[in-house]
């Protein structure tokens, strides 16, 4: 496959700054009621546990491969549906499918059939990334999507952190009510009571999704072919072996971004399913403690991050960096690893709360940057489809090992539920040397990228 650059064309005027910035936020909004739907269970754990005579293990499935299964697999052909159907209906639906099986989490009875309902909310979140990714690419040019794609990853933290904050708050009120009993359901537990109570009101999201309107599509790229020289005839749709032998023709850029981001994901999503639960079993805390304090730190730090690597990165870039949005990737995970190795290290649980301010930041910084840096390359027509795969990817790994490595190394190594905060150590540390060696190395490959993407008005692939 070769590349032959075209020179620039006029494109159409982008959708005014409030109302994309009006999108944005609703976007965010999405994002942040996904998390809350999926977190919520890292503060349920061990009552879950108690009443359903579960292992670490089959709760770090749950958390992990269950949501994982389909949220991985479906991502990639969803996306390549967003890169030709409307993505707001795409993304309505998604909500409506996750909210529900959110609310089926609090009818299950037993492991197999919340197995099964956290199956469902991955299928259902699989529908918002690459379509969001697209959407907001096409209502910002280039030089301006770093904080916008900053500010909509901002649905992590705040939705992470609501679900420590405000789950706390309801699984706290939900303990001193006497049990729900549902007509032909029968009489729920506590933390069944708290799934229905998070899942219904997100329903309201996928509502507003209908003010939401489809930009056009920008930042196209012509498919020639022997018979047709055509640079007038953009096509809206490029066939998945054209996708495949781009990426693949540039799998030094792809690759190494996709698994150095891999690897700090498995930080990531061990932390979030874990960190509650060793702060019970370590320190004593009560779930309402352990869920306020680190809620404030996602929900403070978390937003901080993320809107500071997307400033960095747009200043950085615009100063004529071209690989800035990397570098930035890279500095934060040069922050998240020692302190996520050390913070369950801390001898007090107050030291350990403090730790987590700079893993939280830390964090941030790459969930927003790396997911610009990937808009700043791929063509429009590829745009979901390549931000499906690289979910895919991530989430493979991330979702899978994350959670359980954690719970391998508790039940299996250490054999003492005491010693978790010694696997989150173990997994943080081991994991985060890897992921500096991929992002480190990445950096010169997508300048070459970029460099290559900037050129672009057209081009022949």
């Amino acid at each position: 496959m070769t590349d032959n650059s075209k020179q620039a064309t006029p494109t159409n005027e982008y959708p005014t700054p409030a109302y994309a910035w009006y999108v944005v936020v609703i976007l965010t909004i999405a994002y942040m009621f996904s998390f809350l739907d999926r977190q919520i269970l890292a503060l349920l754990v061990e009552p879950i546990r108690a009443d359903l005579g579960i292992s670490d293990t089959q709760m770090s499935l749950l958390q992990g491969l269950a949501f994982g299964i389909f949220y991985t697999l479906l991502g990639i052909p969803i996306g390549r549906l967003a890169d030709h159907r409307s993505r707001r209906a795409i993304i309505a639906t998604g909500i409506t499918i996750w909210c529900l099986m959110t609310t089926a989490c609090g009818l299950a009875k037993n492991f197999s059939q919340l197995f099964a309902a956290r199956i469902g909310i991955g299928v259902g979140e699989a529908t918002l990334n690459p379509s969001a990714f697209s959407l907001i690419s096409d209502y910002f040019p280039r030089e301006k999507r770093g904080r916008p794609m900053s500010f909509y990853s901002m649905g992590v933290s705040l939705g992470a952190g609501i679900a420590m904050v405000l789950g706390g708050q309801i699984i706290s009120w939900v303990s001193n009510q006497p049990r729900l009993n549902l007509p032909l359901v029968g009489e729920l537990y506590q933390w069944q009571t708290v799934f229905i109570l998070v899942g219904l009101p997100g329903l309201l999201v996928a509502v507003l999704m209908a003010t939401v309107k489809e930009p056009e599509r920008k930042d196209k790229i012509i498919i020639a072919d022997d018979s047709s020289s055509d640079t007038n005839n953009i096509p809206d749709e490029i066939p998945i072996r054209a996708v495949a032998s781009f990426l693949w023709d540039r799998r030094s850029t792809y690759l190494t971004l996709f698994l150095g981001m891999s690897v700090v994901t498995i930080i990531g999503y061990g932390y979030f399913s874990w960190i509650p639960t060793m702060f019970i079993r370590t320190w004593g805390w009560s779930i309402s403690q352990i869920a306020f304090a680190y809620g404030m730190v996602v929900l403070v730090f978390g937003p901080l991050g993320v809107n500071f690597g997307g400033w960095l990165a747009e200043r950085w870039y615009n100063k004529g960096r071209r690989a800035a949005h990397m570098r930035v990737t890279l500095l934060g995970a040069l922050l998240l690893v020692p302190a996520s190795t050390l913070a369950p290290l801390m001898p007090t649980p107050e030291l350990a709360v403090l730790m987590l301010v700079p893993a939280t930041i830390g964090g941030a910084i790459p969930t927003a940057t790396a997911g610009a840096a990937l808009m700043m390359i791929v063509p429009n027509q590829m745009r979901a489809q390549t931000t499906a795969i690289y979910y895919f990817v991530i989430n493979i790994l991330g979702l899978t090992l994350g959670p359980f490595m954690i719970a391998f190394f508790t039940d299996n190594i250490f054999h003492d539920d005491s010693m978790l905060r010694y696997s989150i150590a173990f997994v943080s540390g081991g994991a985060g040397i890897i992921a500096l060696g991929f992002l480190f190395a990445n950096i010169r490959h997508f300048r070459t990228s970029v460099i290559e993407a900037d050129a672009w008005s057209s081009t022949k692939i």
